[in-house]
C-alpha cells in the first residue's frame, strides 16, 4: 500500500489561502495553528474521528458550515488537511519526529504590526515564544474541544502540557511562576531549541497516550473490528498485524 507525501510548501500555501476563505462568520484556524491543532488531536488518549475534530478546524466554536458551500473549495481544503493529519500521524508512530508549520520572523519577515487600539497577543513573550505561540496555540484548541488529555492524571502529560504551554501568554500567578521555572531551569536561547523540544515533547505526548489510545479505542468504539490485513488505524501504512495487531 502506498503512503501519501506530506504537503509541500506551495501546498501548505494554498491550505493557508483556502483556510481564509472559510464563509463568514465562521472563524477557521490558520494553517499554522492547525499544525498544532492537528497534533493536539493525534495525541489524544482516545482515536478521534475526523468528523469529530474537522469542525473545529473550520471554526473555532464547532459551528458547521453552512449547506450551500462551495463543493470543489471543500473537498480540495478536506484533502490537504487529511494528508498532513495522516503525515503527522504516520511521522510521529513511525519517526517520533516531524517538521512543525512554524512562523519564523527576521528582518526579511518582520511581524506585522497590530490594529490601533488592539491587544497584541505576543507582547511580553520571549523571541522564541513568538514564533511558537500560533502553533501552541492550536494544540490547545485540539486540548480544549477535547479535553481527555488535559483530564489524564498523569504527572507526565501534565509536565509536558507545561513544557509546550510556556509559549502561551501567563494569565496567573501560577501560570507565571510556572514559565519562569522552565526558562530558568530549561531556557531556550534559539527558533531551533524552541522548536525541538516542542517536537520532542509533542512526540513524548504520544507515547505516554499510545497505549490507552488504542485499549479506549477496542472498548468505547462500536466500529467494526479491524481486520488483520486492513490498514492499521494508526496511520502508519502498514498492515494492522504488522503493526498494533501484533502486539
Amino acid at each position: 500500500m502506498s503512503t501519501q507525501a506530506d504537503l509541500t510548501d506551495a501546498e501548505f500555501a494554498e491550505l493557508d489561502e483556502l483556510l481564509a476563505e472559510t464563509p463568514e462568520p465562521l472563524q477557521a484556524l490558520d494553517a499554522v495553528m492547525l499544525d498544532g491543532y492537528l497534533c493536539g488531536v493525534i495525541v489524544q488518549p482516545v482515536l478521534l474521528e475526523s468528523a469529530a475534530w474537522l469542525p473545529h478546524v473550520f471554526d473555532m466554536e464547532g459551528q458547521p458550515l453552512p449547506d450551500d458551500v462551495d463543493a470543489t473549495w471543500l473537498q480540495r481544503t478536506t484533502t490537504l488537511i487529511l494528508r498532513r493529519h495522516a503525515f503527522l500521524n504516520r511521522a510521529m508512530a513511525e519517526d517520533g519526529w516531524f517538521d512543525p508549520l512554524v512562523l519564523e520572523f527576521d528582518d526579511e519577515h518582520p511581524r506585522e504590526p497590530m490594529p490601533e487600539g488592539e491587544a497584541d497577543p505576543l507582547e511580553g513573550l520571549s523571541e522564541v515564544s513568538q514564533s511558537l505561540m500560533p502553533w501552541v496555540a492550536g494544540f490547545q484548541h485540539a486540548a480544549i474541544c477535547f479535553p481527555d488529555l488535559s483530564e489524564m492524571p498523569d504527572d507526565a502529560v501534565m509536565s509536558a502540557l507545561a513544557r509546550l504551554y510556556r509559549h502561551l501568554p501567563a494569565e496567573t500567578d501560577e501560570e507565571r511562576e510556572v514559565v519562569a521555572t522552565l526558562d530558568r531551569e530549561h531556557p531556550l536561547k534559539a527558533l531551533d531549541e524552541g522548536i525541538e523540544d516542542l517536537v520532542v515533547t509533542v512526540a513524548d505526548l504520544y507515547d505516554l497516550t499510545s497505549d490507552q489510545r488504542y485499549k479506549v479505542e477496542t472498548v468505547r468504539r462500536d466500529a467494526p473490528k479491524v481486520g488483520r490485513n486492513d490498514p492499521c488505524p494508526c496511520g502508519s501504512g502498514k498492515k494492522f498485524k504488522q503493526c498494533h495487531g501484533a502486539a
